[in-house]
């Protein structure tokens, strides 16, 4: 029964937080600014919060530092989606481009984002390091490595693109995806996933394990068992963008 919050609340965060950033993201374009310095804001704030529970053991902790990385992964999110944080190429992918061309071209299309990632994710490592709180660094290497195999996953060919989540200024990212059924590397993806989030989930209910270490433990475990799923999301015939239709509905206000 332990498990049971820490569980719900990740489902919660997990598609309360997509929504949000959606939903901004679909505001009126002279709103971006605000936006993008209201969530730089929110970063610092969140750094601080990974920087203060980096000591904290209590269960409180584990949730305060979870919090803080999902807000932290939040800020590269909405700033990718609002086209500050995304790379110095900002045109399609063109015509007839075919392997390690084709790489390099998508590589400039999202060099800020990924170097964005590094910075963050050493900052998380330097504030955590040596401290006994590691729920913040776990939270952000699980969305990291799970996001970069989604990446890929597209990069190479899904049948699920979920174009409609990309504003307009930034439909020119379509042409670096390719749709078919699915590819080479999406097994591997979905075993290797799925065998992270049982080890972690192993973690959680290990009997010796603390409430600090089974809740922080079920909060990511939770959240590699999500990006599975969203794995499964691109290659399965589900209308699965109806979980955050509302999160789109200012853009569809806007439209009309």
């Amino acid at each position: 029964m332990r498990l049971l919050a820490p569980l719900l609340y990740t489902l919660v965060v997990w598609w309360a937080s997509t929504g949000v950033i959606l939903y901004l993201n679909g505001l009126p374009r002279r709103w971006h600014g605000a936006l993008m310095g209201a969530a730089t804001v929110l970063l610092g704030v969140a750094l601080c919060g990974v920087a203060v529970t980096a000591g904290d053991t209590r269960v409180s902790g584990a949730y305060l530092a979870f919090t803080a990385t999902i807000a932290v992964w939040g800020w590269q999110e909405l700033g990718f989606l609002l086209g500050y944080v995304t790379g110095p190429r900002r045109s399609p992918c063109p015509s007839g481009s075919a392997g390690w061309r084709r790489v390099g071209h998508a590589i400039m299309a999202i060099l800020w984002h990924e170097l964005a990632l590094l910075a963050l994710g050493a900052a998380i490592l330097w504030l955590t390091w040596g401290q006994p709180n590691q729920v913040a660094l776990w939270t952000f290497l699980a969305l990291w490595v799970m996001r970069l195999s989604a990446k890929l996953n597209v990069f190479l060919g899904v049948r699920n693109l979920n174009e409609q989540f990309l504003p307009e200024h930034l439909r020119y990212m379509h042409s670096y995806f390719r749709q078919r059924p699915s590819n080479a590397l999406f097994a591997s993806s979905v075993i290797a996933g799925t065998l992270a989030a049982g080890a972690v989930w192993q973690a959680a209910v290990h009997p010796v394990a603390t409430a600090f270490g089974a809740t922080g433990a079920c909060l990511v475990a939770t959240l590699l068992s999500l990006a599975v799923l969203e794995h499964w999301f691109m290659v399965l015939p589900l209308p699965s963008e109806k979980l955050w239709a509302w999160g789109m509905r200012s853009r569809v206000q806007r439209e009309v």
